[in-house]
């Protein structure tokens, strides 16, 4: 227990202009940036924030430092009230920051979507169409936090409408609502309803995100709609910038 309350008192409290709170041990401040690590992760990599993003830090030790917009900091102990609002979203009381904040992964979608089984077949019987099992994939997706834990996770609802076999001169919509669970280190897995024209099934979903040092982020994912004549499998790709 001692232990545990050295380590509590040891954290610093770093503030951003956007509202945004973050448990942290800061190591330096420098007149253009804030370098710090996370406490939920000491031994992991060093986090450097420039100076005009952050508001104020309360340290461990009580005093603080508020940054005014030209960088500079103000008298310690000035009235810390954010710049601006906290952004827009559902937020869980006792919601901790977690490592992927910065990432924002709604965004463009493109990929492909391969029929297996007699999927074909039917839907070419049933609508008198001829059909290519290879069919492309262009949409969006939408995406809202639920929740946050102190380690990192996160709770998802993603939206993701798509279009298929633009290349074959069809129109073949889609909507995929999925409730999902996204780890620390960008990992996640999902399952809802997924909406044709033509049926309606369950979608099983999983992906990861590559991140650039350009501040690009590349997310995969891969989803699959079981049927009683087969199977549709997609490969979604997309691109998304982090957020300032």
């Amino acid at each position: 227990m001692l232990f545990l309350t050295q380590v509590a008192q040891a954290q610093d409290l770093l503030t951003k202009r956007n509202g945004d709170e973050v448990q942290v041990k800061v190591l330096e401040v420098t007149p253009t940036e804030i370098r710090y690590k996370r406490t939920d992760n000491p031994e992991g990599p060093l986090f450097i924030l420039p100076r005009t993003e952050v508001f104020m830090i309360k340290y461990a030790n009580g005093t603080k430092d508020v940054m005014t917009p030209a960088g500079t900091p103000a008298t310690p102990g000035a009235a810390a009230t954010p710049t601006a609002p906290p952004p827009p979203g559902p937020v869980v009381p006792g919601d901790e920051p977690g490592a992927w904040d910065g990432v924002k992964l709604g965004g463009p979608r493109l990929g492909f979507t391969v029929l297996t089984g007699g999927i074909v077949d039917k839907l070419e019987r049933r609508y008198d169409m001829n059909l290519n099992p290879f069919l492309t994939q262009f949409g969006w997706q939408f995406e809202t936090r639920l929740f946050r834990l102190p380690n990192g996770t996160s709770g998802l609802f993603e939206f993701v409408p798509l279009i298929a076999g633009l290349e074959q001169g069809k129109i073949l919509p889609s909507l995929n609502a999925i409730l999902g669970i996204r780890g620390p280190k960008g990992f996640e897995v999902g399952v809802g309803p997924n909406l044709t024209p033509f049926s309606a099934g369950i979608v099983l979903a999983a992906g990861t995100t590559f991140r650039s040092k350009g501040g690009i982020n590349f997310p995969v994912t891969l989803g699959v709609v079981p049927g009683n004549g087969g199977a549709r499998i997609s490969l979604l790709m997309g691109f998304t910038t982090r957020r300032p």
